[in-house]
């Protein structure tokens, strides 16, 4: 190929944790629910400590059924702030598919 080609997905690849992070920052600062989700989030991380070492620890853990049932709702919360995130990428990514198609005039 020649110097003036550009590999859009490649680019796009790279560029991913900066998209990422934009859609972040957007969520934070835009969305009240997921603002609120991750203030519920940051409490528990806060007030329960053996969920980093649960996360990120080695060797082994024992919980009691009270820290079992804390870290199943931790877990709920993250799987749906985790949720939340991919469908703005996943939105993100169609308005930028629109844009460039745009741009190209094959729209």
């Amino acid at each position: 190929m020649n110097d003036t080609y550009f590999d859009l997905a490649e680019r796009l690849e790279d560029s991913f944790p900066e998209i990422e992070n934009e859609i972040i920052v957007y969520l934070r600062e835009n969305n009240g629910d997921y603002a609120a989700l991750r203030g519920k989030i940051s409490d528990i991380e806060n007030k329960h400590n053996f969920i980093e070492q649960v996360l990120n620890g080695s060797g082994e853990v024992h919980l009691t059924a009270e820290e079992h049932a804390v870290l199943t709702e931790y877990l709920r919360l993250r799987f749906s702030l985790d949720d939340m995130e991919r469908l703005q990428i996943y939105f993100r990514g169609h308005t930028d598919a629109v844009a460039y198609l745009k741009k190209i005039k094959a729209l």
